[in-house]
């Protein structure tokens, strides 16, 4: 790890297959045990079903309000100061049911990389 300070910068943001706008906040060899990244699903929309093949995540929700898919529990709905913990292969995905962005962050460990992820939408629930 390397002492650094990271401006908030969403300049940066762009749209995901997943159905989302990401702008990455921290994902570098500064810190190399997480990678932390903002969320924006707008409203009535719902990301697709996907999982991360090692990284487990954490969402923490800022603004909004949502509903929560992960793995086999029942959907749950989220707002701000919630947090959703996601291990590792579990399929996940949510949606925005509010009039305004559901804005979260996405914090992954170890940190996210993009042969980390697997979209999973089309494939049947076990």
């Amino acid at each position: 790890m390397k002492e650094s300070i990271r401006k908030q910068d969403f300049s940066s943001e762009f749209y995901t297959s997943e159905r989302c706008f990401i702008a990455e906040q921290s994902n570098s060899t500064d810190d190399e045990a997480l990678s932390i990244a903002r969320a924006r699903v707008e409203p009535g929309v719902t990301t697709r079903w996907h999982r991360l093949r090692k990284s487990a995540e954490r969402y923490y929700i800022l603004s909004g309000i949502g509903r929560v898919e992960i793995g086999d529990l029942p959907a749950e709905d989220v707002k701000p100061g919630d947090v959703v913990i996601i291990p590792p292969m579990s399929r996940q995905r949510i949606a925005n049911t509010g009039q305004e962005d559901l804005v979260f962050l996405a914090l992954c460990t170890p940190p996210f990389t993009k042969d980390d992820y697997e979209d999973i939408d089309e494939l049947p629930v076990c």
